[in-house]
């Protein structure tokens, strides 16, 4: 019993430590609103970060909890992450963003998964030092379930209720109710 509970001021003090050197990390300073934090977070970039109520970040009985953080990146001044409200994300999840990424109201994202919304260089072999010229808007829309190590890549929008399977990769924009899965992503059945 006196063991259980040193294990868990250890671990308090440990993830407090853990949270302070990860926050330390931090540079974005166009960040509006709060989050709920289990796991550290990383917050970098020169755009605009907005939380809704509720974004919880991290889940304690999961994988990946004890040695990732979460990382959320508007690359530029123009770019934006934008969260909606009573969103659950597990832990190990990044959003880069060079345009806009936007997580809807009551989404739930499973552990290890990235969003981007650019190629992050450009394709052509020639010009493959610089930046994507064509970034395109991410959107999950409202109620989405994305399930464990998903990758969503520019352009896509998710419709309402959809549920993205894990280990997949989403390449393309999907309607709303439906369940779909793979690499590249396809529907595999609707709701």
């Amino acid at each position: 019993m006196t063991s259980m509970i040193i294990n868990k001021i250890i671990s308090k003090i440990y993830f407090g430590v853990l949270k302070l050197a990860y926050s330390a990390k931090s540079n974005n300073k166009a960040s509006e609103g709060e989050y709920i934090a289990k796991q550290p977070v990383v917050l970098r970039g020169k755009g605009k970060i907005y939380f809704g109520e509720s974004v919880k970040f991290g889940v304690v009985n999961s994988p990946l909890f004890y040695n990732t953080y979460a990382y959320l990146e508007p690359r530029n001044e123009y770019a934006m992450i934008k969260f909606g409200n009573h969103v659950n994300i597990n832990n190990s999840f990044s959003a880069v963003a060079e345009k806009s990424i936007t997580i809807s109201d009551n989404v739930l994202i499973g552990y290890n998964c990235s969003i981007m919304d650019s190629n992050f260089h450009d394709l052509k072999p020639s010009k493959r030092n610089q930046t994507d010229p064509e970034p395109q808007s991410v959107f999950i829309s409202k109620n989405v379930f994305i399930g464990n190590n998903v990758v969503i890549l520019k352009g896509v929008v998710i419709g309402e209720n959809s549920v993205v399977a894990a280990n997949s990769i989403v390449t393309k924009s999907f309607p709303e109710n439906v369940v779909i899965g793979g690499s590249p992503a396809k529907i595999i059945s609707k709701l």
